[in-house]
C-alpha cells in the first residue's frame, strides 16, 4: 500500500507578513497621494486659466470703458449750451448748436461687461477653486458692473426716451428730413448746418418740455460718465492686482 506524504509548506514568519502588508499599504498610500497631487495640479491649472480669462475680460472692458468715457465727455460738452440754444430758438433764430444738440441726444451708448469668465465660474462651480481674495475681487467687480448696467437700463434709457419723444412732438418734418441725404445708408444727420427751422418756436410749452428733458438727459449723462469712471478705476486696480499676483504680462 502506497503512502502519500504531503509536501512540507514552510510557514511565513510574522516579519514576512508585516513586510507584505507594509508594501501593499505603501503602494496604496502612494497611489492615493499621486492621485491627489494630480487633481491638485489640475485644479491649479484650471484656476490659472480662469484668472487669465478674467484678466483678458478686464482688458476688454477697460478699453471699452475708456472709449465710452471719452464719448460721454464729448457729448456733455455738446449739450452744455442748452440755455443759449433755447434763448435763440425763442427769438426764431437758428443757432448752430441746435444741430449739435440734436445729434448728441439721438441715442445712448451703453456699456456691457464681458461676462464670459464669470458665467463659466458660476455655471461650472469654478469659484470653489479660487482663493477667497480672488473670488471676492471678481464678484465685487461683477456687482459694480451690474449696478452700472441696471442704471443704464432704467434712468439712462428712460431719459433718452423722454428726449426722443419730446423731440418727435416738436420737430418740423420737412426741416428735419432735409438733414439726411441718404437715410438708408446713414441713419444719423449728415448736415453740418440747419437751413430751415427745425423746432416750432411758437409752441413754447413743447419747446420748454423738450429742453427740460434735454437738461435732465445732460444730468444723467454726467452721472453715467461718473459711473463709467468708477468702474474703470476698479477694473484698472484689479488688472494690477492679478498682474502682480500671477505675473501676467
Amino acid at each position: 500500500m502506497e503512502v502519500h506524504h504531503h509536501p512540507h509548506v514552510e510557514r511565513k514568519t510574522f516579519k514576512e507578513y508585516f513586510l507584505e502588508f507594509l508594501m501593499i499599504f505603501l503602494a496604496v498610500t502612494l497611489g492615493f497621494f499621486a492621485e491627489n497631487l494630480r487633481e491638485h495640479r489640475a485644479d491649479r491649472e484650471k484656476t490659472t486659466q480662469y484668472i487669465q480669462s478674467f484678466y483678458e475680460d478686464l482688458e476688454t472692458d477697460t478699453a471699452r470703458l475708456h472709449y465710452l468715457i471719452d464719448f460721454e465727455t464729448k457729448k456733455i460738452a455738446a449739450l452744455n449750451v442748452l440755455q443759449s440754444c433755447y434763448d435763440s430758438i425763442l427769438k426764431n433764430q437758428i443757432p448752430a448748436s441746435e444741430l449739435i444738440i440734436i445729434k448728441n441726444s439721438l441715442s445712448n451708448n451703453p456699456f456691457r461687461m464681458n461676462g464670459r469668465t464669470f458665467e463659466q465660474l458660476t455655471n461650472a462651480g469654478g469659484f470653489r477653486l479660487l482663493e477667497n481674495a480672488d473670488a471676492d475681487s471678481i464678484i465685487s467687480y461683477q456687482t459694480a458692473g451690474n449696478g452700472l448696467e441696471n442704471y443704464q437700463a432704467t434712468l439712462y434709457q428712460q431719459s433718452q426716451d423722454n428726449v426722443r419723444n419730446a423731440f418727435n412732438d416738436l420737430v418740423d418734418f420737412v426741416g428735419y428730413s432735409n438733414l439726411y441725404s441718404d437715410i438708408t445708408n446713414n441713419p444719423l444727420p449728415d448736415a453740418t448746418e440747419i437751413k430751415d427751422q427745425l423746432l416750432f418756436s411758437s409752441d413754447k410749452r413743447m419747446l420748454n418740455k423738450y429742453f427740460n428733458n434735454l437738461f435732465q438727459y445732460l444730468r444723467v449723462i454726467v452721472a453715467h460718465r461718473n459711473g463709467l469712471k468708477r468702474l474703470s478705476d476698479k477694473a484698472t486696480k484689479q488688472l494690477e492686482y492679478f498682474k502682480n499676483k500671477y505675473h501676467f504680462r
